[in-house]
């Protein structure tokens, strides 16, 4: 497995405690014998901004799942914070395509929806303080009280945001979500995205689909071969942060850019 450029950050990231781990993950679907997953491992340091890229059907969205303890590999090792990822856990934060809000549900009832389905009602109520600090965070202040329907899809997004952090999970994992936003509003999302996780500590997986996405936001990026999946590299970006959209347009983004596509225009050759 190669690796080019080198870290982007003054911090040795290899002396970090892992935060995430994969050792070997396969997975095979029984019912009609489908290896999705081979051989996979990956280790996420605190702080961290990963990002997995690949074609269609290579098994990025099955890896997600693995990881948010949605489905259990056939073979191999997940642990996060030193315990085997065996299911569902209040310390693994999950981001989908969709806000997914209840249109019923305030801003901030959706917020703290988790807490009070873990924990009930009153400590529910508890969380409203934290849940309103993280409206400021994401720039919703002002809008406790508002449904979704009276939300853009940006804003909406934010608050799904929220909903993600009001747990303070270890490990944020992201079903690439802003797809389903214009490109200007994804742009921007992806700073908004990029401001949080820096100013939470957050530790932060993402599935995408666009290059530039996961350049713009990434510190590695996990390229994955056609079916059944497997790491073909894994490119560490050097480029400063906070990163700003101007990147973009330099030299050394497109050269990354290019690069990354021309690995998977090798496919199964890589």
């Amino acid at each position: 497995m190669n690796v080019v450029a080198t870290a982007p950050r003054t911090i040795d990231t290899a002396a970090m405690q892992p935060v995430y781990e994969l050792s070997r993950v396969s997975k095979t679907y029984a019912r009609n014998q489908v290896q999705a997953l081979d051989d996979v491992s990956l280790t996420l340091v605190k702080g961290s901004f990963s990002s997995v890229i690949g074609s269609s059907g290579c098994g990025k969205s099955t890896l997600l799942k693995i990881m948010a303890g949605l489905i259990p590999p056939s073979s191999g090792r997940v642990v996060l914070q030193n315990k085997p990822v065996v299911g569902p856990r209040r310390d693994i934060g999950m981001m989908f395509q969709q806000a997914t809000l209840f249109p019923w549900r305030t801003t901030i009832e959706n917020i703290v929806l988790p807490i009070e389905i873990r924990d009930g009602r009153a400590a529910a109520e508890k969380a409203r303080e934290r849940a309103h600090e993280l409206l400021d965070v994401v720039g919703l202040t002002g809008f406790a009280n508002v449904y979704p329907n009276e939300l853009s899809g940006g804003m909406a997004q934010r608050a799904s945001i929220c909903r993600m952090l009001i747990t303070q999970p270890a490990v944020l994992l992201l079903d690439e979500p802003f797809s389903a936003l214009d490109e200007l509003s994804r742009d921007m999302m992806n700073m908004e995205l990029q401001r949080i996780c820096a100013e939470q500590q957050a530790t932060a997986f993402l599935v995408t689909h666009s290059i530039a996405e996961a350049v713009i936001l990434s510190d590695h990026i996990y390229v994955m071969k056609p079916r059944p999946g497997r790491l073909a590299e894994v490119i560490n970006v050097d480029l400063p942060r906070p990163r700003t959209l101007d990147m973009m347009t330099t030299p050394k983004f497109g050269a990354m850019v290019d690069y990354i596509r021309g690995l998977l225009d090798k496919g199964e050759a890589m």
